[in-house]
């Protein structure tokens, strides 16, 4: 066997927190975190999505790890290997799961290149929503400008990816993941002098207990689990590049850490802007690449601003992206014996021509009146990686964990966490976070 072909393995356990994390770090985290706790009752919200981030969010977080580094194998090959039956099945709706999320994510970080691109040449600052607006819809709308930058978004990933578990995922993240925080940081103190940015400080963190509801509760611990990347195997190839004396309770609470560090300052950094401009807040391609670009035309240095901004979602979507690729690579190399280099470009072609160009083609190009279930293919593929494969995949992990390879599991966590804490642990992985995952899917696809 070829080394190309052989286990990776991370280099450091720094190397492995900041990759892990950058896989959840992503634009969901930029762009919805900040508006959804604002209009969810700001600081109640907040405490409500930290319990359930440290709570069902890491027992989630840990199963996947877990699984991924007992089997030293990739989310398909680990469920065949430990459990018995038709639990091989689970990993295959991983599989599926991050191949539909390349498919649309690509898309959304080519849309990232085109705007720093654009901030570079001036073309995307003013004040004018109107114009921004229609800026953002015709490019959007562009099939070559569209493809081109999908597909360079895609080569980026893969040329990642190919240099493999060290050299690349683990070398890029130690650069990007501090840079992204650097730069959240620089933009956070900006938002934060400007004037009356405190009104968007005290919508973020000030508690609305008229807000505090069961829907409430449930909604932010579907953003929790999703923000860890929970449900779609990315845990598990990460997991399976694991040593054995790498602690992974400790690993996986600062992963849970970074996560949240990121998106609080997602929140500091966009509300305060937009309240001291007067801007109606909103979630979404809307407030990254229609808002912020009007909030920077009127700020001093406003295009350095905007370049900052975009280049910390570039740094945030790669970070990801790479993480959404490598499980897919991983499963054609544990099941297959594929060279990490032909598997990689495989998939990246493939995911290309099959998902890809769909997507981006779904706003203009030809597939806009395409529609599935009344979605155009952008969005069906979001909704069904999103709303079923990955609540799938999470609960999934954790019944596996709790009811078959519990014993596995608990020698891990002996050598690092008291017997009373194995128990609450078992009794989250096992009962509650499967039920619950489960009606939060249930009314995310009754209310779609």
């Amino acid at each position: 066997m070829t080394n190309s072909t052989t286990r990776g393995s991370w280099g450091s356990r720094i190397g492995f927190i900041l990759a892990a994390a950058g896989s959840a770090v992503g634009l969901g985290a930029i762009w919805k975190f900040p508006y959804v706790a604002g209009a969810n009752g700001g600081g109640v919200f907040l405490l409500v999505y930290l319990a359930c981030v440290f709570s069902v969010g890491v027992v989630m977080l840990l199963a996947e790890m877990m699984i991924g580094r007992t089997a030293k194998k990739s989310a398909t090959s680990a469920y065949r290997a430990l459990g018995k039956g038709y639990w091989h099945v689970a990993g295959w709706l991983s599989v599926l799961g991050v191949f539909l999320i390349l498919g649309f994510y690509c898309v959304v970080g080519g849309w990232t290149i085109a705007y720093i691109v654009q901030t570079i040449q001036g073309t995307v600052l003013t004040t004018d929503a109107k114009v921004l607006s229609d800026t953002f819809t015709h490019f959007i709308a562009n099939p070559t400008s569209s493809l081109i930058y999908t597909a360079l978004f895609m080569i980026i990933t893969a040329v990642i990816v190919i240099a493999g578990v060290q050299a690349g995922i683990e070398r890029i993240c130690k650069i990007l993941m501090p840079a992204l925080f650097v730069l959240m940081m620089v933009m956070v103190w900006r938002s934060l002098t400007l004037p009356g940015a405190i009104e968007g400080v005290m919508y973020f963190i000030t508690p609305d207990w008229s807000k505090l509801s069961i829907k409430m509760v449930l909604d932010a611990l579907g953003l929790a689990v999703f923000s860890l990347s929970v449900g779609a195997g990315l845990m598990v190839a990460y997991g399976s590049y694991l040593s054995p004396e790498t602690k992974v309770v400790n690993a996986g609470l600062w992963i849970a850490g970074l996560a949240t560090m990121a998106s609080v300052l997602a929140g500091l950094m966009i509300l305060p802007a937009v309240f001291a401009f007067d801007v109606d807040p909103a979630a979404g391609p809307g407030l990254t690449f229609i808002t912020m670009p009007a909030l920077f035309a009127q700020m001093a240095g406003g295009q350095v601003l905007a370049l900052i901004f975009f280049c910390l979602l570039l740094f945030a979507a790669v970070t990801s992206s790479i993480s959404i690729l490598e499980p897919v690579v991983a499963f054609l190399i544990d099941e297959y014996g594929m060279d990490r280099k032909i598997a990689t470009i495989l998939v990246a072609i493939v995911n290309y021509i099959v998902l890809g160009i769909p997507a981006a083609l779904s706003f203009g190009g030809g597939m806009e009146s395409f529609t599935i279930f009344g979605k155009t293919p952008f969005d069906a593929m979001d909704f069904m990686a999103s709303n079923v494969l990955m609540p799938l995949g999470g609960m999934f992990a954790a019944t596996f964990v709790g009811w078959r390879v519990w014993p596995q599991i608990k020698t891990i966590l002996a050598g690092e966490v008291p017997g009373a804490v194995q128990k609450v642990y078992w009794l989250l992985a096992a009962i509650v976070s499967p039920v619950l995952i489960a009606i939060v899917a249930v009314m995310t696809i009754k209310g779609s």
